[in-house]
């Protein structure tokens, strides 16, 4: 696992470096490989193509040379016959018969005069047959005259005898005569066929190859039996889309004067001719390949090796970064991993100073945090303590409002019974002991009625709304007065400590309506609005159509509006108090939410 560690390149910029120079040279080496096995292949082609080429030229001399035998032959036989003019036909004929023996591939020979009438000939023909029409005989009279017009295989008119009629496949030979006779023989293709039979067993001894003649036209006069008669060019190349491969020379060197114009061909299966290259360039290609192969491991090697104070340099990092080692040792040298160690080493240096210092300010700061948690709860200490005593104070102020003034209307009704119950007859004292005992009853009621709206306070659960909501009802239920509750879905929503307050507040004024207004009706109104991206604000307001009172007069004994104000003060909110005697009562609260 360590060594496929190292040879990660996510994880060593040596085996990054090394991965890639391996890759460069492992490409350029599968480049060169290729193109040195191709150069390797097109040069043992060519060699091929050469060396086939080279058989073409000995099949081609071979045949120019044979013809070139025959064709003297046949000159020197007109020569033999120029020099005795006038001889007989039988002694013609006996010249004629000398000579075929000599050359038996010649099928036959013949002598004509200057009109083109034979009057000598080897066969069975008849003397006096006229030739005067073919090729032979006009162009023989001209020059010494070799065609193979009768040699191609494609049911053309083929010359059998001097008339021309059709025959097998021969080669027209032709000499002219002193005073305009013509010396013709027609060679035996079946020669022919033997010759290049002959030479082609002579190179198939050591190779596998087809030997082709073709016509000055490209007609195939000998090869293969599919290629016989085909001429070729772009659809039907002797190469079959490169199955073979070929080597040719074009026209017979000797002949070529006396009008044949062929041309030899050697060809040789592909796989055959090229399999020493083929050979050759796998060769090529593993050597070149395998070289590469070594030069960029040695690159790969040579890398790690130049890069060992580099992983050493991070292998002292890492370790710095654990925490296994405090300072970090800057290489030696003057290169570029000298210089990057050095620099790393200060910036260690100097983030060891940073932590030391860090340590002894974060010890500080842990001292300042504990002193001024202490301080905090102390402080909480001291709101917990102030809250209990604000809560007090509503208590004794909820129970003033309810509690001691029933006590004080009860006593003063028992002391007012108690000094007039002798001058008082007994109807008098019973209404006045009744008028005690329902002072007594709505003062329980009262104090009952504020417990529970001390107990009862559902912001918390169910937000500002619904508990305004539940309390303009008990509160229309118990005095008869027509509550109305107005309020934006926000602020209704809300159920912090603010709305709490706002709960509060209300339910004071509630109860300030409920004892002094002698209102027939109350609207409490909840909006909250935003300006210009400021944070939203909330307005309540307690609106009564009661008798009204003088907020500037003094109210001893009544501690109501004072509740009202000490908790607008606990969240920062502005009070307002209107009212005028006969007017009715509006009080307003805004505070920034």
């Amino acid at each position: 696992m360590s060594m496929l560690n190292r040879l990660d390149p996510r994880l060593h910029i040596a085996a990054a470096i090394g991965w890639a120079v391996f890759g460069v040279v492992t490409l350029a080496a599968l480049a060169t490989a290729g193109l040195a096995a191709r150069q390797a292949e097109q040069r043992a082609r060519d060699d091929a193509e050469l060396l086939l080429a080279e058989f073409a030229t000995q099949v081609r001399d071979a045949i120019s040379m044979s013809l070139e035998m025959r064709r003297s032959m046949l000159q020197a036989t007109a020569a033999q016959i120029s020099a005795t003019p006038g001889d007989a036909p039988a002694a013609l004929q006996r010249t004629l018969q000398a000579a075929q023996s000599q050359v038996p591939e010649f099928t036959w020979l013949g002598v004509t005069d200057a009109a083109g009438r034979v009057v000598a000939q080897t066969g069975s023909a008849a003397s006096g047959t006229d030739a005067s029409a073919l090729s032979w005989f006009q162009q023989g009279r001209q020059r010494p005259f070799v065609s193979d017009q009768h040699a191609e295989p494609r049911g053309g008119p083929a010359a059998s005898s001097p008339g021309g009629s059709n025959g097998p496949r021969l080669i027209d030979a032709a000499a002219p005569l002193r005073g305009g006779g013509v010396l013709a023989a027609f060679l035996s293709w079946d020669w022919v066929d033997r010759q290049v039979s002959h030479m082609q067993g002579a190179l198939n001894k050591n190779r596998q190859v087809e030997l082709m003649l073709t016509a000055r036209d490209g007609t195939v006069l000998f090869g293969p039996p599919q290629w016989v008669g085909r001429v070729l060019g772009p659809d039907h190349d002797a190469t079959e889309a490169g199955g073979y491969v070929i080597g040719s020379r074009t026209n017979l060197r000797l002949a070529d004067g006396l009008g044949l114009g062929w041309t030899a061909v050697v060809r040789q299966r592909s796989e055959q001719a090229l399999a020493p290259a083929m050979t050759t360039r796998r060769t090529v290609f593993l050597i070149v390949f395998a070289a590469g192969l070594l030069s960029a491991a040695a690159a790969a090697l040579a890398t790690h090796f130049l890069t060992r104070r580099l992983t050493q340099l991070a292998a002292d990092a890492e370790a710095v970064r654990r925490g296994e080692r405090r300072s970090l040792l800057a290489p030696g040298g003057a290169d570029e991993v000298s210089r990057i160690g050095g620099t790393l080493a200060e910036v260690v240096d100097h983030l060891q100073t940073e932590k030391q210092a860090l340590q002894t300010l974060n010890v500080e700061l842990d001292q300042r945090v504990a002193d001024r948690t202490r301080r905090i709860e102390r402080m909480a200490e001291d709101a917990r303590h102030a809250a209990v005593t604000r809560e007090r104070l509503r208590i004794a102020r909820d129970l003033h409002d309810t509690l001691a003034h029933s006590l004080m209307a009860l006593l003063t009704q028992v002391r007012l019974v108690r000094k007039l119950r002798k001058r008082l007859d007994a109807d008098e004292l019973d209404a006045e002991l009744g008028r005690a005992e329902t002072v007594a009853t709505t003062g329980l009621a009262d104090a009952r009625a504020a417990i529970a709206q001390m107990r009862d306070n559902g912001v918390r659960d169910t937000g500002l709304g619904p508990a305004l909501q539940d309390l303009a009802r008990r509160f229309g239920q118990r005095t008869g007065v027509a509550v109305t509750l107005d309020s934006d879905d926000a602020i209704a929503r809300a159920t912090d400590e603010r709305a709490e307050t706002v709960f509060r507040i209300v339910e004071e004024a509630l109860r300030n309506v409920e004892r002094h207004a002698d209102a027939r009706q109350v609207r409490i109104g909840l909006r909250s609005s935003s300006r210009h991206g400021q944070p939203a604000s909330v307005a309540v307001e307690v609106v009564d159509d009661g008798i009204g009172f003088d907020p500037r007069l003094p109210r001893p004994g009544h501690f109501g509006l004072r509740g009202i104000q000490e908790q607008a003060a606990l969240i920062g909110a502005e009070l307002g108090i209107h009212s005028k005697p006969g007017e009715g009562t509006r009080i307003a609260i805004d505070y920034v939410a």
